[in-house]
Order: C-alpha cells, then sequence, then structure tokens
C-alpha cells in the first residue's frame, strides 16, 4: 500500500504544479513565458518526485510509464492496477484542490478549464492530436526505460533525466495538445471541468487515454526489442 499511497501522491503534486502552473500563466504559444513556465513546472514536479518518492514505487506518477514497465516485465498485473487506481485518484484530487484554489481566491483559469487537453493546436484533428501523444508519450516512456535499465549505471542523475525529457516533450507538445503524455493526468482536470460545466473535454478524453497507453506499449517493445529480455 506505500507504493500506491506513494503513486498517488505523486500524481496529485503534479497535477497540481503543472496544471495549476498552465492555469495561472496561460499557455499561448505566441506568448512563449507562460508556456516554458509550464513545460518547466511539468518536468521539475518529475524531478522533484522522482527524488522523493522514487525509492518507494519507482515514481511512475502516469499510467503510460506503468504499461510500459508492466510490458517490459517489471511489475506484476497486480501492481500496475494499483498504481493505475493510485494515479487516476491522485489526479483527481490534484485537480480537485486547483479547483478550491482558485474558487476561494477568486482567480482566473487563463486555460479556461482546469488545463485539460484538446486538439485546438492541430485544428481539431484527431489523428494528428493522436499521432503527437503517441510518439511524444513513446519518446517518454522510451527514456524512462532506458534510464531505470538494470544494465545502464544513471546513478543519481535518473531523476533529473526523466524530468527534463518530459519538459523537453511539453515544449512541443503545449502547443499541438496541451500535452497530456499522461492518461491520469488529463482524467483529473477533465472530470473536474465537467463537474465545474463544461463537458467538452471528457468528449475528447478517450484520446488522451489510448494515445499515451499506445506510445508507452510501443515504447516498452521497442525497447525489450532492443535491450533483450536480460534487461528485465
Amino acid at each position: 500500500m506505500k507504493k500506491y499511497f506513494a503513486e498517488f501522491i505523486g500524481t496529485a503534486v503534479l497535477v497540481t504544479f503543472g496544471c495549476g502552473t498552465a492555469m495561472l500563466v496561460g499557455c499561448d504559444p505566441t506568448a512563449g513565458t507562460g508556456y516554458l513556465l509550464t513545460a518547466l513546472a511539468f518536468g521539475l514536479s518529475i524531478v522533484a518526485e522522482a527524488y522523493c518518492i522514487g525509492n518507494i514505487s519507482g515514481c511512475h506518477v502516469n499510467p503510460a510509464v506503468s504499461l510500459g514497465v508492466l510490458l517490459s516485465g517489471r511489475m506484476s498485473g497486480k501492481d500496475f492496477i494499483g498504481y493505475l487506481i493510485a494515479q487516476v485518484l491522485g489526479a483527481i484530487c490534484g485537480s480537485a484542490l486547483l479547483s478550491a484554489i482558485f474558487s476561494l481566491g477568486n482567480v482566473t483559469d487563463q486555460t479556461g478549464a482546469y488545463g485539460t487537453n484538446g486538439l485546438a493546436g492541430v485544428n481539431g484533428s484527431v489523428g494528428a492530436g493522436f499521432l503527437v501523444e503517441m510518439v511524444l508519450t513513446f519518446v517518454f516512456v522510451l527514456t524512462v526505460l532506458g534510464v531505470t535499465s538494470r544494465k545502464a549505471n544513471h546513478g543519481s542523475f535518473g531523476g533529473l533525466i526523466i524530468g527534463l525529457t518530459l519538459t523537453f516533450v511539453h515544449i512541443l507538445g503545449i502547443g499541438l495538445t496541451g500535452t497530456s503524455v499522461n492518461p491520469a493526468r488529463s482524467i483529473g482536470p477533465a472530470l473536474m471541468a465537467a463537474i465545474n460545466g463544461n463537458p467538452k473535454p471528457i468528449s475528447l478524453l478517450w484520446l488522451f487515454i489510448v494515445a499515451p497507453l499506445a506510445g508507452g506499449a510501443i515504447a516498452a517493445l521497442c525497447y525489450r526489442g532492443l535491450a533483450g529480455k536480460d534487461d528485465e
């Protein structure tokens, strides 16, 4: 249970600081400051949590990462389900916390929908959005698997590398889809937006669940093919 609680806390922190920064500063690609601040907020959240809960749960805080780890033979199906539930609940908790802060403080949400993901940046194209999310998640999960490989010796730099990679994929993805690469991160804000009268993000939620999971699965199969079974 300690592992699951760690994943709950880690995902709540990721959503609170990542989506919260987006809500506070906005993510207009033509105004780069908010764009970059949001990318850094997501990446630095992972850096902080990697060194905080990484030794307890591995700091997946992302169902796509957990799926990649499962398919790589590094975790059990039971733990995968436990991680998945904890991550989704953590994301919902993070979104609820943001709702309370912005509501009580009468602060304007610059994203208009709790930092949810969407397809405005790709002109509503489902195909383009799916491809963006799948490719970005593939790159991120492939990096996670490589950095955490038993054969690698990245030592204490692992969390920093993973956090910087999340920042890296956000820099490209924010202007296209808002960058999910994490089904839990998308579920929490979409549910909170729906509760507060904006059901539109829910209608696209399937894409931000399926595409990252597909990217994570492809990354696992690719890495396993490259590294071999002795890396399990």
